[in-house]
Parts: structure tokens; sequence; C-alpha cells
């Protein structure tokens, strides 16, 4: 794993320029299909930022991700019509409790719940059916199990706040699972996720500045490349699925578990 490549990394020029190219990766697939910090939070930790920190510093590229590709969601017409402030309320609410949760658990038991969940979230994404290809817009939000505005639909997205302020990694995943279930299809969802983990991370990355949780130097470094790839991501949604992306980063996610599980 990247403890090899320790020498190699040693001076911090080295190390801005794998973030900024990690970060672009991850900004892609964080977009496209979720999933990005399964990559970043793995490479500051082995980079030797403790768990803790490098669980906020992660937080600083993803809110530069969301913002730009946001931005663009916006211009391009996706998220007209579909109105969500209840449900951002609620995940917001929940991601303080996560957040809370995360400022309770130590680097060694942070990492090894990083290990554990890359491995089951990614499992569950090979029993997802992929995207092939462009998808039809649907705006409105019916037909599916559940409805805007309602209260198992609140709690939903509460839960999905607990998960994102505690971890992040992944988190893209259980949105899309729940605006599926809205009915909405894979593009409108995607730029619901993207407004919804934008509004999270605001109050959790202050939180863990706060707390001293945050490294802003290697935070920016990340932020650079990871504005370009949600920019990338965005892209690449409006044309492609998303299936030619997850077996590699199922791959990846599976190696840096393990280096993240027998690192001492």
């Amino acid at each position: 794993m990247l403890d090899s490549l320790t020498p190699l990394l040693a001076s911090p020029l080295a190390m801005g320029i794998l973030l900024f190219v990690v970060g672009v990766l991850a900004g892609t697939i964080n977009v496209v299909a979720g999933g990005g910090s399964f990559l970043t939070l793995p490479v500051l930790i082995l980079l030797g930022l403790p768990a803790g920190v490098a669980n906020g510093t992660n937080r600083v590229g993803i809110l530069c991700q969301n913002a730009g590709a946001a931005w663009t969601f916006r211009r391009s017409g996706r998220l007209d019509g579909v109105r969500a402030s209840r449900e951002v309320g609620a995940a917001v609410v929940g991601s303080l409790l996560g957040v809370w949760l995360a400022l309770q658990v130590g680097d060694v038991s942070f990492r090894r719940i990083l290990a554990v969940l890359m491995i089951v979230v990614f499992l569950g994404t090979l029993w997802r059916r992929p995207s092939t290809g462009p998808n039809e817009v649907s705006l409105t939000a019916g037909g599916g199990a559940l409805q805007w505005g309602s209260l198992p639909t609140a709690m939903a997205f509460f839960l999905v706040g607990i998960y994102t302020g505690f971890i992040q990694a992944g988190a893209g995943f259980f949105v899309l699972m729940v605006t599926t279930a809205l009915g909405l299809d894979l593009v409108v969802g995607n730029a619901v996720k993207v407004i919804l983990i934008l509004s999270i991370t605001i109050p959790s990355l202050l939180i863990f500045a706060m707390n001293g949780r945050v490294d802003w130097l290697w935070g920016l470094c990340l932020a650079g490349g990871t504005l370009i790839g949600g920019q990338i991501g965005v892209r690449l949604t409006l044309t492609r699925g998303e299936a030619w992306i997850r077996s590699f980063l199922t791959v990846a996610a599976v190696l840096f578990a393990i280096g993240l599980w027998v690192k001492g």
C-alpha cells in the first residue's frame, strides 16, 4: 500500500500533488456514483493524518466539490421543480448527531469501522442495477415507495444525515437509495444528492474545525482536485451511466480496506 511509497512522498509538494490527483478522481466518482471518500480518507490516513483529523479534513474537499457541482447542476436545469427543504433540514439535524459520534471514536476504532464499511457498502453496490446510459430526466417524484414531505421520507434523510456526519464515505449511495424510492431517476437523484451533501458538509466541517480536526493545507490540496473532479462528474452524469466506474472503485475499496485494517 501507500506505506511503501513514504520515501517518495517525503516532501510536502509531493504529498500535495498526490492529494490533488486523488481529489480529481474522488470528485468525479462522488458525483457520478458516490463513494469517492473511500479513496480520499484512506489516502489521508495512510499519509500520516490521525483518522479523526482525516475525517474532518476530507470535508474540505467535499465542500468544494459539491459547491461547484451544485452550481453546474442548477445551470443545467436538473434541479428545477425539485423542492426538498424539509428533507434537507432533517438530514442536517441528523448530521450533527453523526459528527458528535465521530468525535467520540478513537483513531484505531475509526479506521476499522471505515474498513468494514468500505467492504459492506461496495458489496451492496454489486447488487444495484447499474445505469447503462443517459437517463430521461423526470422531475416528478411519484410512483416510488416514499413521497416528498412525508414523515418516513424525513426519517430516511435524518438517518442518512447521521451516517454522513459520522463518516461521509459512501453517503452518496444511501442518498441515491432514498431518491430512487422517491421515484426520481438517477440524473435528478444525483443533483439532489449534491445539494443534500453540500448542506450537510457546511455545519459538519465547522464543527470538526472547531475541535481541531481539520488540516487546512492538505484539505485545500484535496479540494483543488475535487472541485475539478466534481465538474467532470457532472458532465459524465449528464451523458453516461456509472456502471463503468463501479468495478474499479470496488477493487480499490477492497485494497484500501485491507491496508486500513492491518495498519498499526
